[in-house]
């Protein structure tokens, strides 16, 4: 049988901040736990204030609770078997990038940014006491229709946000599986292509 556990510290080559240490992504969250509006609200500000390219800001945030019509929007446009899951999280998040200026311009690092923004949302958010796991298996057009989402706007990817479940909440023995499974990265000398 296999138990719930909020620490899952990565064991690093050199020490790293424990929040940093400390963050994993997990599947289970548990959906009598609501998240207060504050600390929404703090993991939003963590990524307003994230690094910007030229500070054009790029990001955007649709941000919908459980229980709501626009959470079970998002969770109907998430592929595979993150519909298994990602209803028991008490916040999804859609993450967008502006992919233009208001001129038309291209903004190249858009995505780039958007990416740093959301990750900065993951620190405060684990930092806060709660989880997030971040899912690219989207339907974006129909993330688009059904909030109406602007042709300059991509919709990237969705973020689940709330408090840890229990592993045996998981519907499928996989999904079990990769919960309680050991954390593991690649060494840093195969990341690192030349240092001086």
């Amino acid at each position: 049988m296999t138990t719930a556990t909020s620490d899952r510290t990565a064991i690093t080559s050199t020490p790293i901040h424990e929040v940093l240490a400390g963050r994993w992504s997990p599947r289970s969250f548990d959906p009598a736990i609501e998240v207060p509006a504050e600390k929404i609200t703090a993991a939003l500000e963590a990524a307003r204030w994230s690094a910007s390219a030229a500070n054009t800001q790029p990001w955007r945030f649709i941000v919908a609770r459980r229980g709501t019509t626009e959470h079970a929007t998002i969770v109907d446009n998430l592929m595979g078997f993150n519909r298994e899951w990602a209803a028991s999280a008490a916040v999804l998040i859609v993450n967008i990038a502006t992919m233009t200026t208001e001129d038309g311009t291209p903004l190249r690092w858009a995505q780039y940014d958007l990416g740093q923004a959301v990750a900065l949302l993951s620190v405060q958010a684990h930092h806060d006491g709660l989880h997030v796991h971040q899912m690219g298996g989207i339907e974006v057009d129909g993330l688009r229709a059904a909030f109406g989402i602007d042709p300059a706007l991509e919709p990237m990817s969705v973020t689940a946000l709330g408090a840890l479940g229990s592993p045996e909440a998981l519907a499928s023995d996989v999904l079990r599986e990769r919960e309680v499974a050991p954390r593991v990265r690649r060494p840093l000398d195969e990341l690192v292509l030349a240092s001086a």
